[in-house]
Order: structure tokens, then sequence, then C-alpha cells
């Protein structure tokens, strides 16, 4: 049995970032609430909220070691698995992969440093600056990124010379049509991610009542900074990227709306079971025209369906795993909605901890908004599909020939084996954390 190197390398590729991906979600957005967490420490006097600094800060250190160390992996692909996409793009490519390192990973690491050793030794000032620069690092981290995919995704200030893709507009690649919603909604989805997890452990440690007030004070935070997150996932962030999606890549459009013919006031399918050759539903759930408001602003605009787009001979992307994915990841939104909404009623009415159920319910929702993140991921990608640079080069032109598949799944068990144990350690480490819970300050750290 011959071996695929495309297959592999795609399923490597796909293996590497997927394991990746779940780190810096949480790394972002837990940033973003110890800059709350330490300035409500440092402002108010409050040892509560430093003791929850010093707690969630070595979650974020280790979060952010193994984000690390899954990134590195996954660069190094570019050159082994994917020699001619490097060779067509790489004038475009290394500049925001460049940025990221010099002005993003550099700041975010060593601010990092300095947060997590710093806080006996520099001002509280400085240490919560120190803190704001790790967020700030990690979210321009994110924007590099998002950039270059997106440049994938909607490819822009480029003119191909020589059998190669050379830029002419930094500006018009970086701000291409896609940055700004994907970098929103992600950034978004990232301080979902963050609200969960700080709210999972919370609820965790106020039922074994460890450090009960401070696991209390910091319940309260992230359900309600996890709430406007959540409504902001939907609108605005989730609406504009929808539109954008809907107006430079129809074909990922139709897939994931499930729309097989084109027509005006087109239906939002709500739930369906797709097949996918030919494209069809066995059963189907829609709200007319609303597919036409979501992608348009009017419910009586005319949506392409993937037929028609073939017809057009526009090639469509997978269709059941792009319809799955996306609408795994529109109810998993909705359930972020439901959850925090909730608890913050939970909270407003006083009953928040004394609602055993919901408290032990919080942790396992904590893996949901990595699980969005990685469908998310999905939908980009495979909608995207047969394309690694939209209507520009296919992702059959751009694998290494000369890597076997032998090759490629070699690598592909070594990593893989290298991630559990990764992974494993992950899990192991965090859970002593969170055994140990906040530990009691002395004096001098509290003033």
């Amino acid at each position: 049995m011959e071996l695929d190197p495309l297959f592999l390398s795609r399923l490597q590729f796909a293996l590497t970032i997927g394991f990746h991906f779940l780190f810096p979600p949480l790394s972002i957005g837990l940033a973003w609430l110890l800059v709350i967490m330490e300035w409500r420490g440092w402002k108010r006097g409050d040892e509560d909220y430093v003791r929850a600094g010093k707690f969630f800060g070595k979650i974020l250190g280790l979060t952010f070691a193994v984000g690390v160390a899954t990134g590195i992996v996954m660069e190094f692909q570019f050159g082994t698995n994917w020699a001619q996409y490097s060779k067509f793009v790489g004038d475009i490519f290394g500049a925001p992969l460049a940025a990221e390192a010099i002005f993003a990973f550099f700041l975010e690491s060593t601010f990092l440093g300095l947060y997590l050793f710093g806080r006996k030794r520099v001002s509280k000032g400085v240490h919560w600056f120190s803190a704001l620069m790790v967020a700030v690092g990690s979210t321009l981290s994110a924007f590099w990124i998002i950039v270059a995919n997106s440049w994938q995704q909607t490819p822009a200030g480029f003119e191909i010379r020589n059998g190669r893709a050379e830029l002419t507009s930094f500006a018009e690649a970086v701000f291409n049509a896609s940055t700004w919603p994907r970098f929103l909604h992600t950034v978004d989805g990232c301080l979902i991610a963050g609200a969960f997890l700080v709210a999972g452990i919370s609820a965790y440690l106020v039922v074994k009542n460890n450090a009960a007030e401070v696991a209390r004070k910091t319940l309260k935070l992230s359900l309600i900074f996890g709430l406007v997150a959540s409504l902001l996932a939907t609108f605005p962030t989730g609406d504009w990227s929808a539109k954008q999606v809907a107006r430079t890549q129809p074909e990922k459009f139709a897939a994931m709306e499930g729309l097989i013919r084109g027509q005006t006031r087109a239906p939002l399918a709500v739930f369906g079971v797709p097949s996918e050759e030919p494209p069809q539903f066995n059963l189907k759930i829609e709200l007319p025209g609303m597919a036409s408001l979501l992608a348009f602003g009017d419910m009586d605009a005319h949506v392409p369906g993937i037929e028609d787009l073939r017809e057009a001979g526009h090639p469509t992307p997978p269709f059941v795993l792009t319809f799955v994915s996306f609408h795994t990841m529109v109810g998993l939104g909705t359930l972020f909605i439901i959850l925090s909404l909730l608890g913050v009623f939970l909270l407003y009415r006083k009953k928040l901890f004394d609602t055993r159920w919901y408290l032990r319910l919080l942790p396992w929702a904590i893996p949901l908004p990595l699980i969005a993140c990685q469908v998310g991921w999905i939908v980009a990608e495979v909608g995207r599909q047969p394309w690694v640079v939209y209507r520009v080069l296919k992702t059959q032109d751009a694998y290494s020939a000369n890597v076997t598949g032998g090759e490629v799944l070699f690598s592909i068990i070594m990593f893989g084996t290298v991630y559990v144990a990764l992974g494993a350690l992950y899990v192991y480490t965090l859970a002593r954390i969170i055994k140990r819970g906040p530990q009691s300050l002395t004096a001098k750290e509290v003033h």
C-alpha cells in the first residue's frame, strides 16, 4: 500500500497546529484576566486578588511554555513538508512571521519573566505594567499570525513574478479583507477560553472550600467577563466575520450554511444531517431569509449555492466537515452565552455559591471554548480547500514532492508520541497547581 505524502502532510499539519492551538487561546484570555486581577490587587490593596494573581500567574507561565514548545514544531513544517508553498509565498509569508517574533513574542516573553519573578523586586505599578505587556504581547502575536493566515484566505498586495508571489504593498497584504474580522473574532474566542478556564477552576475551589474567598471573587469576575465576551462573539465579531466570508469566499459560506442551490431569501440552516456527494440533506430545519440577512444584511439578497458555484467553475470545499464544524461552533457559542448568563443571574440573585450543581458543572465546561476554537479553525482552513492560497495556489501544488509518505508518517508518530507525553505532563502539572490553590501571602507581598 502506497502512502500518500500530500494527505499525510496535511494530516500532520492539522495535528500539530491543532495541538498547539489549545494553548494560545488560554494564554491570551488568561493574560487579560490577570491584568484585571492585578489591577484590583494593586489599587485596592486587596490580598485576595494578589493571591489570585500569583495563583493564575503560575497557570499562565505553564501554558505559555507548552505553547512555545508546540509552536516551534508547527513553523518548521513549512520548510520540510511544504517546500513549494514556502517558495511561492516566502516573500509575503515571512514578513508577518518575523514581525510576530520581533514585535510580539519577545515583548510577551520578556515581560512574562518580569511578571512571574519580579513581584517582590519591582514596584507594584511596574509589576502590573508587566502583566499588561504580557497581554498586549500575546494579542499582538495573535494579530501577526492572523495576518499571515488571512492573506491565504483573501490575498492582496502582491503580484506573481517568475512563479512566485512577490509583495507589492505591505499595508494591503497586512490589512487584507479578512484580517480585522478574523482577528477580532479569534481574540474574542481567546477571551472566552480564558474566562471559562478561570470560572471552572474557581468553581472547583469554591466547592472544595480551598481559598474560597479568593475563588469567589475570581468566579464573579470570570463569569461577567465571559458573558460580555460570549455576547461579542455573536455580535459584532461573529456577524462581521460571516459577512466577510460571504462577500470574499462564497464557496466557504455556501458550505457553512448548507446552501445547495443559490436563491434569494436564502434560508439559514439551524440543523441538518448532510451527506457529501452529491451535497444534500436528509433532514433540515431552516429559517427563511436569514442566510441572506446574515450574508448581506438584506433578507431579499441572492446568495449563491454550492451547485451554482461548481457550475461557474469554482471548486467547493468538503461540504459535511465544513457544515458540521461551523454549526458545532455556533452551538457552543450559544451554550457559552447561556452558561455565563445563568451564572451572572445567580450572582445577581445572591444564589451563585449555594447552587452546587452549577458550580460542579463549570469545571466540565473548561474544554468547550477550546473545542469551539478548534472547529472554528477547521471551518477556516477546510472551508478554503482546495486552495492553500485562495484562488491562487492549490494545496496539491504546495507540498514537498521529494518527501515520501513513509517519512511523513514516521514524523507523525514521533510528534504524536511527544505531544501525548507533553499533554499529559501539562494536565498533571496544572492539576497539582489547582490542588494547592492560592497560597497565603506574607505582609511584604500584600503591602
